[in-house]
C-alpha cells in the first residue's frame, strides 16, 4: 500500500493556506481555509491540538448506547455546543454512529461487515455505510441541523493487517477529527478482536482518511499558527 501524506502533510498544506489567507466563507459568515479532496493516512489522534479523552469516552459510550438523543451524553452536565446546534429542541439528531452501525434499523452492517471479512479476507465489500439518500428530507426535520458527516467506512484484509478507509463529507480538523478518529479506531480494534474471536489473526493496520472538506474555523486559526 502506498500513500504520500499523512498527518504532518495536512499540517503543512493548513499552515501555508494560512499563510496566503486563503480564505473560504462559510454559510454563517466565518472564514475557514479549506482542503478539498483530502486523502491521508490518519496516524495522529489530533492533527492540531490535543484530544479531549474524557469527552471522547463519554461520545463513544453513548455512540454504543444507540441513542440518538444529546442529552445522553453526559449525566451532569449539558452537551457540547456542536451537537446542540445540531439537535432539534427534544435533543434528538441523526449522527449516533453506533446506531448506524450496529442496529436492525439499518441492516446490522457492522455484523455484515464482520461475517464478509469472515467468508473472504480478501473482500473489497466490508462496507458500513453512514450516511443515506433520505438525509435530504431528515437533516432538517423537526428543527434538526444534521446532516451526516461520514459517508461510509470500508475494511480489507491485507498481508494480515485490518485496514480501514474512512470516507467523509464534511470534517472540522479541531474537533470533528479528533473525535471521529478515535470512534473509527476503537470500530477498527472492535472488528479486530472478533476476527481474532472467529480465528482470524490480523494485526491492526492502517487508517485511510479521505475528506471532501477538511477545514478549519477562524477560531482556531491561532492553533495552526
Amino acid at each position: 500500500m502506498y500513500q504520500v501524506n499523512n498527518t504532518a502533510d495536512i499540517k503543512e498544506v493548513f499552515k501555508k493556506h494560512l499563510k496566503a489567507e486563503n480564505y473560504v466563507t462559510d454559510k454563517t459568515g466565518v472564514k475557514t481555509i479549506e482542503i478539498l479532496g483530502a486523502s491521508f493516512v490518519a496516524d495522529k489522534p489530533a492533527i492540531f491540538g490535543t484530544p479531549n479523552e474524557e469527552y471522547i469516552k463519554a461520545e463513544i459510550d453513548w455512540y454504543n448506547s444507540k441513542s440518538t438523543n444529546i442529552n445522553d451524553i453526559f449525566e451532569d452536565k449539558e452537551p457540547p455546543q456542536a451537537w446542540q446546534y445540531s439537535a432539534n429542541k427534544h435533543g434528538e439528531i441523526n449522527s449516533n454512529y453506533g446506531k448506524l452501525i450496529y442496529s436492525g434499523k439499518y441492516h446490522k452492517q457492522y455484523d455484515k461487515a464482520l461475517n464478509d471479512l469472515l467468508i473472504n479476507n480478501d473482500t473489497r465489500r466490508a462496507s458500513m455505510v453512514y450516511q443515506r439518500p433520505s438525509i435530504w428530507k431528515e437533516y432538517k426535520e423537526n428543527g434538526k441541523n444534521d446532516f451526516i458527516c461520514t459517508n461510509a467506512v470500508t475494511y480489507y484484509i491485507r498481508n494480515n493487517m485490518l485496514h480501514a478507509v474512512v470516507q467523509m463529507r464534511s470534517n472540522d480538523v479541531i474537533f470533528g477529527y479528533r473525535n471521529d478518529y478515535a470512534w473509527q479506531r476503537h470500530v477498527q480494534e472492535q472488528l479486530q478482536h472478533d476476527l481474532y474471536f472467529n480465528g482470524i489473526k490480523t494485526e491492526l493496520g492502517y487508517i485511510y482518511w479521505q475528506v471532501q472538506s477538511l477545514h478549519v474555523y477562524e477560531r482556531h486559526f491561532h492553533l495552526v499558527k
